[in-house]
Formats: C-alpha cells, structure tokens, sequence
C-alpha cells in the first residue's frame, strides 16, 4: 500500500534475495544460484511512492499475481488505535484466496491488521509493534496480543506468522528462510548481514502506559497529579479522594478512560521512570526502589521482571550502554 515502511519492504526483499546467492559471492567472489524469488504485489501495478517517499515499483498487482509460497505483509503506517474497517477490502480478499491455495500468510508489526481484516485474528494469538496492540484490540476483540515473543504463529499448519514491531521483520526473514530453505542457510544470511535475533521479544522496548492522556477531565486531573506524585503512599486512595467519586465509579472510569486500572497505571508510571533512571543514572536498584515509591526492592525487582521481561540489572547493562553509545545521555 502507499501506506507502507520502505525500510521493510525492500529490506526483506533483500534477504529473501541472499539465500544461496550470497555466501558464495562474499567467499569467493561468484554469486551462486538463488534459492528464493521475491516480488512486489499490490493492489494495482503503477508505481507509487511509499510513505517515506521512496518509489515502489510492483512487480504484479493483486489480480495477475501468480500463487506465492509465501505472502509477507511488511509494515505500514495506520495511525494507532484506528478503526481500519473496509479499508483494505482487496488486499483482504486476496489475502483468502492466496491462503486457500495454499500460502503461508506472515506480517511484519503493523501488516498483522491486514491479516486481521482477512479474518485470521478472531481468537488467535498475535504479535504487533507494542504502539499498535490497541489499533489490534480495538478492531479485533477476541485476538490475543503477546508482546514477549519475537514470532508468533497460529493457524492450520502454522501458516499465519506474525512478526512483532521494529526490526522484527529480520526474525521473520530468518525463520522463513530456515523454513523453506535451510537452518544452515539462514545462518549463512544472518552472519551475512549480522542480524541477531530478538529474543526478548518487545516488553523491554515498550511503553508501559496506556493512552497518555484521558478525555474524561476528573480522570485526566488524576493523571496530572499523579505524574508529579507518583512516589508518595497509598496514591490510588488518593486520586480516589481527589476525584470525588466512589472507589468503584473512579476504578471503573480510570479504567475505560486509560486502558489501565488505577495500580497498574501507578505502576507503569513508576516502572517508566525506574527505565529512566536506569539508563542515566548510577544509583542502586534499592535506591531507585525507594525514590519512585517502593519500601521493599524485591517487590519492585519481581514487578520489574515481570512487566519488562528484564531484571533491573539486566536492564541498566542492556540499555544504559546503548544510551552512552548513542550520545543521549543527559
């Protein structure tokens, strides 16, 4: 689609191009014989220019497109959280034929809403960029959205595989290449191109927090509140207090306006600002522990690894590094 992330698109299509092709080459100077052929569908076959401005070049359209093995949707921008409903009914549509006929149907982090509008998501495991789990949810109710895995696959045969967001299209490329072609191959492509694979899944790398601010204006001056006193005691009864509501109403309310009930929003807030000082700062986990509100640093240790899929430790080493090597630090 115009829609689409160039970046995805042509970077698959290059390792689906490298297989048999190019150890050979880097070797021994001779490319040797390929053993996958990619090619560009869409809806119709002009050329068109893709949403970072980079033209694409179809190399079928949807209707004279010969039955692929594989169907990969790369990425494409749809803004977070909205209604895609009858958008992309062709591509839909020719997403069930080609899986009737046999293809295996993959997306790469936003693509899996196509899959969704094929009809492929209703109560099925899934994966997507963690900024689009709400676009997925809110279309697709029954689907269910893991983050902490970098593939997730479903359907008969296994023939649905959802890749996660980011640069997951690259595990997505390696399995598929280890699937069709070899596990040997794959390597080859992956030391080719030094590609590792994720195996955190994206729970590191995301935001905790739901929608940053509510519509509803007691909710969203609880939000106010709470994002300069996040670290003071017993701060649900407090917004509770401050918003006059009963205890249920408020829960009720902050959850339909957030995504998030009121604990796990206080938690959230405080997780986010324990990455911050993490990645910026050298002070103890037990120091960081109490500064953002918590009296017991096991309790915030286990909350941690279980929301981030990291230890604190873990974490400071993993992204603090990345943080000073990339010259953001403050």
């Amino acid at each position: 689609m115009p829609e689409v992330t160039a970046s995805a698109l042509f970077g698959m299509f290059d390792l689906f191009s490298a297989p048999g092709r190019d150890w050979p080459f880097i070797l021994f100077g001779e490319p040797g014989l390929q053993r996958m052929e990619p090619f560009i569908v869409a809806r119709g076959k002009s050329e068109f220019m893709a949403a970072n401005g980079i033209v694409v070049h179809p190399d079928y359209a949807l209707s004279d497109c010969p039955t692929p093995d594989i169907v990969c949707i790369p990425d494409f921008f749809v803004n977070p959280g909205e209604a895609v409903t009858g958008l992309y009914d062709p591509e839909a549509d020719w997403l069930r034929q080609m899986h009737d006929k046999g293809s295996v149907l993959c997306s790469a982090c936003s693509g899996a809403v196509l899959l969704g509008e094929a009809g492929y998501l209703d109560g099925a495991d899934a994966t997507i960029h963690w900024g689009y789990v709400r676009t997925l949810l809110n279309n697709y109710p029954k689907v269910r959205v893991n983050l902490d895995r970098s593939l997730v696959m479903s359907g008969e045969a296994q023939r649905i595989v959802m890749a996660g967001g980011g640069t997951s299209w690259q595990d997505l490329a390696l399995w598929l290449i280890a699937r069709f072609v070899s596990a040997e191959e794959a390597m080859r492509v992956a030391r080719i191109y030094m590609l590792q694979w994720h195996d955190l899944g994206q729970t590191p790398f995301a935001s905790l927090l739901g929608r940053s601010q509510a519509d509803d204006a007691s909710i969203r001056e609880c939000q106010d509140w709470l994002a300069e006193n996040y670290n003071t005691a017993s701060p649900v009864a407090e917004m509770i207090s401050r918003s006059g509501l009963a205890e249920r109403t408020f829960a009720r309310r902050f959850a339909r306006a957030t995504g998030l009930s009121p604990l796990d929003y206080v938690h959230a807030l405080r997780l986010e600002e324990a990455k911050q000082m993490l990645e910026t700062g050298p002070q103890s986990v037990e120091a960081i522990a109490e500064e953002i509100g918590y009296e017991d640093s096991s309790f915030f240790s286990r909350l941690f690894r279980r929301k981030v899929g990291l230890t604190p430790a873990q974490y400071r080493r993993r992204f603090a590094g990345l943080r000073r090597a990339i010259g953001t630090q403050d």
